[in-house]
């Protein structure tokens, strides 16, 4: 997995000790959930007496098949052996299929996750599924993924592939989750106003309340939302805008997600909404 996720910092108090700690958090496509201390500069390769900077290392999402856990010692993880697929056998074109999850696409991808100073907790939009992959013989052909590797993504679960949850940084617990039948492939925003925003793949901008996860308003724009959303102040007035129009990795890449997203929209729009002014903050 490349970790290409957003990298939130973020203060708190320690509840053992009350200090103030200076962080960072990170969801991996890998899975799991980071924090680290900022304030602690190691190089992370876990050398005797020299501590790495990771407070912790909890799983956001379910099923994962490559590692059992973090050791927070050595900044590396506790490896589950089986996961690399063999390569093909003499004659054949394709070696023997593994089962993995997260799958490349990740447990979340470049959709930024959000922080709430007022909650305390992190709102990351994460995807529950796996793949079937296997080694291939490495033959270029134009316009194909050039990837000496054969998928097929899968679901884990019947009733959803999206997942927003929403998970406090001093403890790995998530807080409350909302599933979403389709993958979420949208970014969060967190408001002074307790709110959480996001956008689904079938079409919806939702807000959120950010304690408790209860959905409180939804608009359809008409095409799946894989943006991030914003919020701005122009004269005296808030305003939140969000683009709609479904496209990227998920729709191309085969499997039980292209049998799902096919019934998506196409659509390209911007829809900007603005904020009564008793709502503002």
């Amino acid at each position: 997995f490349s970790g290409n996720n957003s990298v939130v910092l973020f203060e708190y108090k320690d509840p053992k000790t009350g200090k103030l700690v200076k962080a960072s958090a990170h969801a991996d496509r890998n899975g799991y959930f980071f924090v680290t201390d900022r304030e602690k500069l190691t190089d992370g390769a876990g050398y005797p007496n020299k501590p790495t900077s990771l407070i912790g290392a909890w799983p956001f999402v379910e099923g994962i098949t490559w590692a059992k856990s973090w050791n927070l010692q050595t900044g590396k993880p506790n490896i589950v052996e089986g996961q690399h697929p063999p390569k093909p056998k003499e004659g054949a074109d394709k070696g023997e299929s593994i089962f993995v999850s997260p799958p490349f696409l990740g447990g979340t991808n470049w959709m930024p996750m959000s922080y709430s100073p007022q909650t305390e907790l992190f709102y990351i939009p994460a995807n529950h599924w796996a793949m079937d992959y296997w080694t291939e013989k490495l033959t270029y052909k134009a316009g194909s993924a050039y990837l000496g590797q054969g998928f097929r993504i899968k679901r884990l679960f019947d009733d959803h592939v999206g997942t927003l949850r929403a998970m406090d940084p001093k403890t790995g617990k998530i807080v409350w989750e909302h599933k979403e039948k389709f993958p979420l492939w949208a970014g969060t925003l967190t408001t002074a106003g307790g709110l959480v925003f996001t956008g689904t793949s079938d079409g919806y901008v939702k807000a959120f309340d950010a304690r408790n996860g209860k959905e409180l308003w939804k608009f359809q724009t008409g095409s799946g939302v894989v943006s991030v959303p914003i919020t701005w102040e122009m004269d005296g007035e808030q305003y939140v805008g969000i683009q709609s129009g479904y496209g990227g990795a998920v729709p191309l890449w085969g499997g039980d997600m292209a049998d799902l997203t096919k019934q998506v929209t196409q659509g390209g729009s911007m829809w900007v909404f603005k904020l009564p002014k008793l709502a503002r903050r």
